[in-house]
């Protein structure tokens, strides 16, 4: 696993767009295959997603030939509810890219099948390849996607029950009131994101900084599913100073002294 740590969240999300692009432009050059990524909603990613936008804009980045998986979305929700995570991906990303909209692939909470919705986006997931990169945020208890604390580190796309505190920490979203946020979503599982040839993971600011530290020094446990991470041979966390506060001095010092050679 690595870490990268910088000063603040705006300078990690940068560092994470650019890290992306590199690796779509990457494979672009050796293959036509499609770059398939993993992606993630919430406020962490915004940055990420702005930057990526203006690469496309300026004619430095094409997303002509990736396809897309969401990691979640509400179950019961509908899709053009604002607060939808189709609303949100085609408002901060999808309309601003030249994406070609049947590579676009997002979980439909409303499907009348959900299980049967599950089986078929894990396929499709196979099917496209696999994931060349999987880009997640992670929560306040460690749990990335929906995969909340108890989840198998071996569990695929299903629907689960969020929790009170998931619920009460995406309250903000939907007016303050707890009760608007849906009981259920569809997730992709721990070991769906693992299976990706790579895994990025956001993580800024101190509410956060619990959830690295059991990430990172912790035992490998389903109680906080980004320790999964711990087993991925091309894990990395992109952090800032506040979310890394409560590491232990010499793990900060390793990783910044690893990034810090691998620089040179």
């Amino acid at each position: 696993m690595k870490v990268i740590i910088r000063n603040n969240a705006a300078e990690g999300s940068l560092w994470a767009a650019h890290y992306i692009a590199d690796k779509i432009r990457e494979k672009a050059a050796r293959t036509d295959e499609p770059f398939v990524i993993g992606l993630c909603t919430g406020s962490t990613p915004i940055e990420t997603y702005a930057e990526l936008i203006r690469m496309v804009k300026a004619g430095e980045l094409s997303f002509k030939n990736v396809i897309s998986f969401n990691m979640d979305e509400y179950v019961g929700l509908p899709e053009e509810h604002p607060e939808s995570y189709h609303s949100f991906m085609h408002r901060y990303l999808f309309d601003h890219t030249d994406q070609k909209p049947e590579n676009i692939h997002i979980l439909n909470g409303n499907a009348a099948d959900v299980e049967a919705e599950c089986a078929a986006y894990e396929k499709a997931i196979v099917d496209a390849g696999g994931f060349d990169l999987f880009l997640g945020g992670v929560g306040e208890d460690g749990h990335i996607a929906f995969n909340e604390p108890f989840s198998s580190l071996e569990s695929r796309t299903r629907v689960v029950t969020l929790t009170q505190d998931t619920r009460e920490v995406n309250a903000r979203f939907f007016d303050g009131d707890f009760n608007k946020v849906p009981k259920q979503a569809l997730t992709v599982g721990v070991a769906t994101v693992l299976s990706s040839k790579e895994v990025v993971i956001l993580a800024f600011g101190s509410k956060k900084a619990r959830a690295l530290k059991d990430a990172i020094e912790g035992p490998m446990s389903h109680y906080c599913t980004l320790s999964g991470l711990q087993a991925h041979p091309a894990g990395t966390i992109v952090a800032d100073e506040n979310s890394v506060g409560e590491l232990k001095l010499n793990s900060y010092r390793y990783f910044k002294a690893v990034e810090e050679a691998e620089s040179k």
